[in-house]
This record gives C-alpha cells, structure tokens and sequence, in this order.
C-alpha cells in the first residue's frame, strides 16, 4: 500500500478508514490516523518520503477505529468539542457503541488506552488549510474537512461505501435527522464536483458520488419504511435490528447486531417523538404503529 496523490497538497492513504495527509506550510497534518498494529509506523514512513514533519492530528470523529494510532504520533490532536469526551475515555468509546460498558472483544473495534485531546475545534474554524464542516448524524460532532484548494472533502463516517452498506446493513447513525440533514449537505457538494472522501471506502466524484450518497439515503428511507411496517406488530429493539440483518441477507454476528442496534434505537427515537410508534412492555419493552 501506498500513498495516493489528490492534488498537489493532498494525499489518501488506504485502510478502514483511510487518511488523509494534508501539506500546509511546509508541515504535515494527518487527518483520521485510523488503527491497526503498525500503521503509526506507516503514517510516519510516508511522512518521510515526503520530506516532511507531523505538525498535526485532526480527527472527524471520537469513535476507536479513527483514534487509536493517534497517541503514537507524538503530534498535537484536534477534535471537535461535542466529540472530546468520546474520544479520551476508553468507556465513553464503549458507551456510545454499545450503550454501556461492551464485554471485552465484543464490539468490532476496541481499545482500552487513554487517548489525549490537545484541542477542540468549531464546526467553520480554518484548521491548517482545512475548513471544519458540520456533518453530524453519525456522532454528534461529526465533522467533515473542506479543501478548497485540493477541491475535496474528506467525509468521514457522514456516509458509507458499497461494501459497508452490503456486509453490516444498516449505516451506522445516532441521529436519524442529523444523519439525512449532513447527506443532503453532500449531494450538494456532490453536485458541485469536490471530490469526496468517506472513511470506509472509495473516493468519488460527480456522478459517482451522487450515486453513492443517493445509496446511503435510500437505505436510510427504506430502514424507516421497513420499520413501520414491522411494527404493525409489537417488537423489541433487538427483534426489529435482527429482522432487519435478515432482510438484507447480512451475515447476523454479535458484533453487527451490536453495532446495528444503535441506528434502531435512533430511527425508534425519531419515530417516537413523531407520534407515530408508541411503546408498550409486553414480556420486555417493545414498540408499536400508533393506529388510527
């Protein structure tokens, strides 16, 4: 593997999530450092042949995929404020996966290190020649990185490559609205030809790019139609996500029911407070279509 020149300030270094390396003023700023045993060693080896120094981590988002290499870096990290916590606290990670303390090896991804937060950031602050962008939904600081100059934006989990929505299912969100409001802000800037970079699969651009986030959209529309009509009967979180991985002929592991419970949860809430589902305890809680 190796790097991928964007432009002549940027380039993309391949993984789940990839990263993007971001020249400004002579110095390197990493954006997502992403996991794995020895990637702060490759990030460090690419930073070499470019001649250049780490001067900076940003990071879209606190959840351990995007964090964890961040500490062997020895460069100063920055995060959005609403996603600080997350990212230091090794239980907060947990929490917001899994809903509390996860039993150990069971999330897809975990780490048990302290991870330190140098700064926060706004959603419209100019990071090293990079613009935050607010595209919450998936966490809630959820921050894109904009480059005018390189004509991109590194997306990070605000939607998801082919292959994420064919082997998990459900793209992964805490806030149904959030997560549909921050694709629309994509397809606009789809529209207007930036390439876009998610973290969990491949660049696109124009056409492509549309057509992706289109995908994303229409698995989140089709989740919320598919959930109404389950709950004609009454069914718990656990049942709804379980027939859900069923529908879509996904491989039903602990880990992916796991993570898929959380944007049930989400689109229960949503629907909740719509008015539209209600909730009834009936051998555990279940929910239900409001009738009539």
């Amino acid at each position: 593997m190796g790097l991928r020149k964007l432009s002549d300030f940027a380039y993309l270094y391949p993984g789940s999530p990839s990263t993007l390396l971001r020249v400004h003023n002579g110095k390197l700023v990493i954006v997502d450092p992403g996991h794995g045993k020895g990637r702060h060693k490759d990030l460090k080896r690419e930073s070499r042949k470019l001649g250049l120094e780490i001067k900076a981590q940003l990071v879209t988002h606190g959840h351990a995929d995007h964090v964890a290499v961040s500490t062997k870096l020895e460069a100063p990290l920055y995060i959005h404020r609403f996603e600080f916590s997350i990212a230091e606290s090794p239980l907060a990670r947990e929490i917001i996966t899994f809903g509390a303390k996860a039993p150990k090896g069971f999330l897809v991804f975990q780490f048990p290190e302290e991870v330190r937060v140098h700064a926060v950031f706004e959603w419209g602050d100019d990071l090293f020649g990079l613009k935050a962008l607010n595209l919450s939904g998936h966490s809630p600081g959820m921050t894109g990185f904009f480059d005018l100059e390189s004509g991109l934006i590194y997306a990070g989990d605000a939607f998801f490559g082919e292959r994420v929505l064919e082997t998990v299912g459900l793209p992964y969100f805490v806030d149904l609205a959030g997560f549909k409001d921050s694709l629309g802000r994509l397809l606009r800037y789809a529209d207007d030809g930036y390439l876009l970079i998610p973290s969990h699969g491949r660049p696109v651009v124009e056409e492509e790019a549309r057509s992706l986030i289109m995908k994303n959209l229409e698995r989140v529309e089709e989740i919320e139609r598919l959930v109404q009509d389950l709950l004609e009967s009454p069914l718990g979180i656990d049942e709804i996500a379980f027939k859900l991985m069923r529908l879509y002929s996904v491989e039903i592991t602990p880990q992916k029911l796991a993570l898929n419970l959380v944007p049930v949860r989400a689109v229960i809430a949503e629907f909740y407070n719509r008015g539209l589902i209600d909730a009834t305890v009936e051998k555990g809680l279940k929910w239900r279509v409001v009738k009539g």
